[in-house]
């Protein structure tokens, strides 16, 4: 099978279509990919490319359409066929068994086998050590996958994928924890499995990564196929215009800051091995931003300030009063609101509904004698889902069944309801399109012309700049420097967080 440029096809979809209950993920949609090309899959959250990928993978059965690999028509009944009919997936949620080690989970019911039935353990680590030293990843193979950082398991998420020897492989989002370094071994990987005739298709919000990798690019919206490019005749912009299907004006919103009076006010704040005398302070309207490289304590000063992680030595003021904050009950009690880098394993119960994650930290303010009021609980969920535009069939909708983007509005709304003065919000955009992405910026923006106090922790440094009135940059659990937003650059910025520049004293 070839296409219209001639090209000899290895996999195509046709006709794809998908319901569920309230809503068409995918309708009509057609997708095909060459041996040895890399085609890149964008699109808003929602939009469809992770249910594409699933029918793909035999995880969903479809309601219409055909699959056919080298030009003979598929009909999955599940991933384990999928997979031995040579396509691998790595999603964004990673299928990882905590409790087993490395090894183990790299060739999870394909083991290698002695002649008398028996894991050949020697087998086993050998090829993993060969894999992990493909991707030059630092992981020791017997090594519990729980022990592991993000970043390390999603590289053994990836020696998993490679392991299969597949044909056709997808990357949903497979830079989202890692590191640069790391992610410049993946993309060297990638050359490596495209010069092998291996078809890639990458699912990645970072256009920049679509613009070092794609040959072609297929752009879907409102579970829809738009168009299907090569990659250099569809630049950023237009990329981005198709994706939501309008004109973005301005990706970060223009700031009206007009900081009030000082709402967190942190003095010496230290933990043994991980943070030394970190000192700041967040006032009323105002976005300060925490920069800094992977391990440079940023995650630690949010979890130590909202008391999920106990801390050595420290002053927290907040309003003018010292305060106790040794458990996330009394932060909560406080005023303070955290969303987590995590929202799907911390910041949300995907399980449970919208009106059910809204009022989750807001259970006192909807109950009465120990009873929580249901009707309280639709009044709460219905305003912040109008006020925050949470895209929802309705408000008792799992929350896993919500696109990226209007997860973390659920987040957002979670500790609105509440009532928060100050959020620590900690990669508020990581995994979101940049429709998502400018919708949150418009919120962050609403929240701090009403008082609220926004600590904004983010690895995209562009974001640090568009967004943040002062910048605080951490090295080594220390507070390299502070920069108002007139000052700072990209460059001084990483000159600080590199330790290439001397620390600047920090206003407070």
């Amino acid at each position: 099978m070839s296409d219209r440029d001639g090209q000899p096809i290895l996999l195509e979809m046709v006709g794809m279509r998908k319901q569920y209950p309230g809503v068409l993920a995918l309708d009509d949609v057609g997708f095909n990919l060459r041996a040895g090309e890399v085609h890149a899959l964008v699109g808003e959250n929602g939009a469809g490319k992770s249910t594409l990928m699933k029918l793909m993978a035999g995880a969903e059965r479809p309601d219409g359409g055909t699959i056919y690999l080298r030009g003979e028509p598929q009909r999955f009944a599940g991933p384990l066929e999928a997979m031995r009919a040579g396509i691998s997936i790595i999603y964004q949620e990673f299928n990882l068994v905590p409790t087993m080690s490395v090894e183990e989970n790299i060739y999870l019911g394909r083991q290698p086998v002695h002649g008398a039935g028996f894991v050949n353990w020697r087998a086993l680590r050998a090829g993993a050590s060969d894999l992990l030293g493909r991707l030059r990843a630092d992981i020791h193979p017997g090594a519990l996958v729980e022990a592991l950082s993000v970043a390390q398991q999603q590289m053994v998420e990836i020696a998993k994928a490679v392991a299969l020897d597949a044909s056709v492989i997808a990357m949903d989002e497979p830079t989202a924890s890692l590191t640069d370094r790391e992610i410049e071994r993946l993309f060297e990987l990638i050359d490596r499995l495209r010069a092998e005739g291996k078809g890639i298709i990458y699912i990645s919000h970072r256009l920049e990564e679509i613009e070092r990798l794609a040959d072609r690019v297929t752009v879907m919206r409102d579970g829809r196929w738009v168009c299907t490019e090569p990659r250099e005749q569809l630049p950023r912009d237009e990329m981005v215009r198709r994706m939501v299907g309008r004109e973005l004006s301005s990706q970060y919103p223009v700031r009206a800051a007009a900081p009030g009076e000082v709402l967190l006010d942190v003095r010496g704040l230290s933990r043994r091995g991980v943070l030394h005398d970190v000192s700041f302070s967040v006032r009323a309207g105002e976005i300060v931003g925490l920069a800094g490289l992977v391990g440079s304590g940023r995650t630690e000063v949010a979890r130590a300030l909202f008391g999920v992680d106990a801390r050595d030595a420290g002053e927290i003021t907040l309003h003018g009063e010292p305060v106790v904050v040794g458990h996330p009950a009394q932060a909560v009690a406080q005023g303070l609101g955290f969303a987590t880098e995590d929202r799907k394993g911390q910041g949300l119960v995907l399980g449970m509904t919208v009106r059910e994650n809204t009022t989750l930290a807001s259970l006192p303010l909807v109950s009465r004698l120990g009873f929580v009021s249901a009707a309280r609980e639709v009044e709460l969920a219905e305003r912040y889902r109008a006020d925050l535009q949470i895209r929802t069939p309705g408000i008792e909708q799992a929350v896993q069944n919500l696109s990226g983007g209007n997860q973390q509005k659920v987040v957002l709304a979670k500790w609105l309801c509440r009532e928060a003065r100050l959020l620590i919000l900690d990669e508020p955009t990581r995994g979101i399109d940049v429709g998502a992405k400018a919708e949150i910026y418009a919120l962050m923006n609403q929240l701090t012309a009403q008082g609220v106090g926004i600590l904004m922790i983010s690895s995209e440094l562009d974001e640090v700049l568009g967004m943040a009135d002062r910048i605080l940059v951490m090295r080594e659990g220390r507070l390299a420097g502070e920069l108002s937003s007139a000052q700072a650059t990209a460059e001084l910025v990483m000159r600080l967080a590199t330790g290439v520049e001397a620390a600047s004293p920090a206003a407070t």
